[in-house]
């Protein structure tokens, strides 16, 4: 396949309009069903932007994760989030060489340079060590020592965090989780999927997966996606869905003032809007509809909205609140 640099922007498109299906094939020679959460990790690729995954333990994230960065052809590096990890452990720390001209200071390089890289357990890390992320994620960049240093491209962050152990974990800060594009949830499997998975993981090493793409195509797959257009209806769209989750405005719907303490900011718009049109070029067409953005509402939205201790008594969880927002603002 040709590199990204001599391909047209028909050809791209070409392209994306058959990555979905051949991912979910080389994908689904490792992982059986969740198909909408390789979907949605896609989509977030394509986008250029992070993903927050989270699932109970046991359900493949770290797998998923690895086999992606394989099919995709780029660097992978997981790091491990415990709480003694310290910044210098992920960014890179300057170590005391030996070198012909003497003893001098050299940067060694921390697991952050690579293309994509495996926040396991991110919240079982200290703030300060979650913040270290926080650079990398939104400039592509880390400062040590007061040296700025660029990190390889493309650069993907995907983090996953169990839901299920809260003891001795470290909530994300707001400011962290908003840099997250999606968040994806990943449940148990069907009966007959895990039934498949039993049956293949006990068999012997499965089938190799095929790279199918590289990092200069995700590139050039990334800037022809923010040239799609997109109504002025369908962005308004997006934007009227994200204030209708902020309590205390005028016009928001009653829930909203009841259910949710902190609603979506103008980032949530931007990727609903990011996320929008790259599904459709992954469905083959050429324009946003106003489907596309309801598609995108609730990994958008989930980790953006904070629902009050009222909703949580109530037993009313985030995802019910965006359901109930899909149904109140009308396109």
């Amino acid at each position: 396949m040709s590199e990204s640099a001599s391909l047209s922007e028909r050809q791209v498109v070409e392209l994306l309009s058959t990555a979905r299906q051949r991912l979910f094939a080389e994908v689904g020679k490792v992982i059986v069903g969740q198909q909408h959460v390789v979907d949605e990790m896609l989509i977030a690729l394509l986008a250029g932007g992070h993903c927050l995954i989270t699932g109970a333990p046991g359900l493949a994230k770290t797998l998923l994760i690895k086999t992606v960065a394989d099919v995709c052809h780029l660097s992978f590096q997981r790091i491990q989030f415990t709480p003694d990890l310290m910044p210098s452990d992920i960014t890179g720390t300057e170590i005391l060489e030996d070198t012909p001209e003497g003893r001098k200071l050299v940067f060694s390089r921390g697991p952050v340079f690579a293309n994509m890289i495996l926040a396991d357990e991110i919240n079982r890390t200290p703030p300060k060590t979650q913040a270290s992320l926080l650079e990398a994620m939104q400039e592509h960049q880390v400062t040590v020592n007061g040296k700025t240093m660029p990190l390889p491209e493309p650069f993907f962050v995907l983090a996953t965090q169990n839901p299920i152990e809260q003891e001795g974990t470290y909530p994300l800060p707001e400011a962290q989780l908003d840099r997250f594009m999606l968040n994806i949830v990943i449940d148990y499997l069907s009966e007959d999927d895990e039934v498949a998975v039993v049956t293949r993981t006990t068999a012997g090493k499965g089938e190799p997966v095929q790279r199918l793409f590289t990092g200069e195509q995700l590139l050039a797959f990334q800037q022809v996606v923010r040239k799609v257009p997109i109504a002025e209806d369908v962005a308004r769209y997006a934007v009227r869905l994200s204030a209708a989750s902020r309590p205390g405005r005028e016009g928001v719907p009653d829930f909203v003032n009841q259910w949710i303490s902190w609603g979506a900011g103008t980032r949530a718009s931007q990727n609903l809007v990011l996320g929008a049109k790259t599904r459709c070029l992954l469905h083959n067409r050429t324009h946003v509809t106003v489907d596309d953005i309801r598609a995108m509402a609730l990994p958008v939205l989930r980790h953006r909205i904070l629902v009050n201790y009222k909703a949580e008594a109530e037993g009313v969880t985030v995802e019910k609140v965006i359901q109930r927002l899909l149904e109140s603002v009308k396109s």
